[in-house]
C-alpha cells in the first residue's frame, strides 16, 4: 500500500509542477532572455539522458569504434541533422544498431 501512496504523491507533485509553469507563465512577465533559454531545455535534457547510454553501455566509460551504441548514435545524429525527421532518425538508429551488432559479433 505504501508504494501506491508514494506513486500517487509523486504523480500529483509532477502534475502540480508542470501546471504551475503553464498557469504562471501567462500571468508573469518573464524576461526575453529567460524565454530564449527555455527553448534549449528539451535538447539539454534529452542529451543528458542519451549520452550516458551511448558512451557507457557496460557501466564504465566506453568510447571506442567497437562501441555499437556510440556508432549507431553517431549515424542517428547525422540522419537527424540532415532530415529533421524524428521517425526516420529512430528507424535508422535502430537498424544501424542491429547491423553494427551483427557485424561486430555482439548479437
Amino acid at each position: 500500500m505504501n508504494i501506491w501512496v508514494v506513486m500517487i504523491i509523486a504523480g500529483l507533485a509532477t502534475f502540480a509542477t508542470r501546471l504551475s509553469f503553464i498557469l504562471l507563465l501567462d500571468r508573469i512577465r518573464v524576461p526575453d532572455w529567460f524565454r530564449r533559454g527555455l527553448r534549449f531545455v528539451p535538447m539539454a535534457v534529452l542529451s543528458a539522458i542519451i549520452l550516458p547510454e551511448l558512451t557507457s553501455s557496460t557501466g564504465s566509460l566506453f568510447i571506442s569504434w567497437r562501441n555499437p551504441q556510440l556508432l549507431a548514435g553517431m549515424i542517428a545524429i547525422l540522419v537527424a541533422w540532415r532530415t529533421k525527421n524524428v521517425l526516420l532518425t529512430i528507424g535508422v538508429g535502430m537498424a544501424s544498431l542491429l547491423i553494427i551488432q551483427v557485424v561486430l559479433g555482439y548479437f
